[in-house]
Parts: C-alpha cells; sequence; structure tokens
C-alpha cells in the first residue's frame, strides 16, 4: 500500500530524516517509536504531504506521491491526526467532521448526507453525543482526540496516520482508543501510528520501526524489536518494564 525508498529530510543543517525505507501492506497497523526528536512526526508530514522530502520517494497504491500538496494526498486516500489535538475553535464538534467529509475525498455529498456521516462518525468513536453540537474550543482533550480521530475517518482513508492519539489519557481511555485503532483496522484502513506508550504500540501493531536521530535503526514484528539490543540502548531501556 505504502513504499518509501531512501526517504531523506534536511531542515537547515539538521537531517531529520535520513534514508528511510518503510513499507505498510494492505490491513496493517505499524508501530512507529523512536526518541525524541528521532525524525518520527516530519516523517508522517512527509507521507502526508505536509512537508516535502529533500529526496527520496513516496509511493502509495503504486502512484508516486511524492511532494504532492497535502489536500491531494488526503482526497488520494491518507489522512493523518496531530499531536496537538486542535480543531476550528468556532465551529461544534459536529461541524468540524463535516469538513472532512465535504472536502477531505473524492466523495462530495451535500449537506444534509455530511451532517448524517459526520453524526454516524462521531458515534463510532464513542464521542459524547450530548456535545456534536459544542464548540470545539470548550471540548476537554479525550473530547479533542476523538474529534480529530473522527474528521480524519470521515476522509475516508485507505491509509490513517496518528501522532500519539493516546497521550494524555489515562490507562482506560488509552485501551479504548486501542480498541478503536483495532476497529478502524478491521473496517478496512491500514495504519501507521506513532506512539511512546509502548503497551500501546504492543498491543495493536503487526510491526514495530523504530527511529533514532532520523535513521530506521529496527523494524520487524514486535517482539524481536523490544529484544533488540540496539533499540533497548537508545530507546527502551529496562526491557523487564514491558
Amino acid at each position: 500500500m505504502l513504499a518509501l525508498t531512501g526517504v531523506t529530510k534536511q531542515i537547515g543543517g539538521l537531517t531529520a530524516v535520513n534514508n528511510v525505507d518503510l513499507t505498510i501492506g494492505d490491513g496493517q497497523i505499524v508501530g512507529l517509536v523512536g526518541p525524541n526528536g528521532a525524525g518520527k512526526t516530519t516523517l508522517l508530514n512527509i507521507i502526508s504531504g505536509m512537508i516535502p522530502p529533500t529526496a527520496g520517494k513516496v509511493s502509495f497504491l503504486g502512484e508516486d506521491i511524492t511532494g504532492m500538496k497535502a489536500d491531494t494526498i488526503c482526497r488520494k486516500g491518507i489522512a493523518k491526526t496531530f499531536q496537538i489535538a486542535e480543531s476550528f475553535p468556532n465551529l461544534s464538534a459536529e461541524q468540524c467532521v463535516m469538513v472532512g467529509v465535504l472536502f477531505g475525498n473524492r466523495h462530495a455529498p451535500g449537506m444534509r448526507q455530511a451532517k448524517r456521516e459526520a453524526k454516524e462518525i462521531l458515534n463510532e468513536v464513542n464521542f459524547p453525543e450530548e456535545k456534536t453540537g459544542t464548540l470545539t474550543r470548550n471540548l476537554n482533550v479525550v473530547e479533542l482526540k476523538r474529534l480529530q480521530l473522527a474528521r480524519a475517518l470521515a476522509c475516508h482513508p485507505k491509509l490513517l496516520l496518528l501522532d500519539e492519539i493516546t497521550t494524555g489519557l489515562n490507562p482506560s481511555e488509552s485501551n479504548e482508543a486501542v480498541g478503536l485503532i483495532r476497529k478502524i483496522r478491521d473496517n478496512g484502513t491500514s495504519i501507521l501510528i506513532i506512539e511512546h506508550v509502548m503497551s500501546v504500540i504492543m498491543g495493536v501493531s503487526n510491526r514495530i520501526v523504530v527511529l533514532d536521530h532520523g535513521e530506521k535503526i529496527a523494524d520487524g514484528h514486535p517482539h524481536d524489536v523490544v529484544n533488540n539490543q540496539r533499540v533497548i540502548d537508545t530507546y527502551l531501556g529496562d526491557i523487564d518494564a514491558f
């Protein structure tokens, strides 16, 4: 589904991503982990078209999408959430998801259908029904996390990029998020997820990819990756904690 070949991103004198190869197959959940500053978010931004790579190639469903604009890539089937859960502050939760329905894919419904789809998607992510009409500036962190997930799903993605979707959640909320991620995959969407909570990554991932200083240092089955000595030394520390 997705193939990155030699992807590199230089920002000033810093190489944020260095010659990364990565593949994601149909129906897979791939975890992307590494220390702060390892280049994880930069890599997601390159895939989604937020920023262009300095070198390398990004292919999606057999098409070269390298350097395409974010809105074009979104309509081709790649949607993304963000580390900081923000939204349009003066729109309601329902209206924010309608934006994704109306403009995030090649499907062009009318306003009535967009509203109906928005309600259905908010329900799927367990967003509180009584708050669908609440302005997003009045939502808490958990509600904003669910809202931005709903907005991404409204684009009908084939590949979903999740950037620390469980950060700030308590254990119960994180477990619920894991269930949602699995449900999204089971409904036919592949997922690339950045997460620092290793219990979440281990619980959902078919494969784990590890970055360090912009370089890929491991890629494989979760059990093999967390027992990789270089990964332990550079990121995990005490493996017994997992």
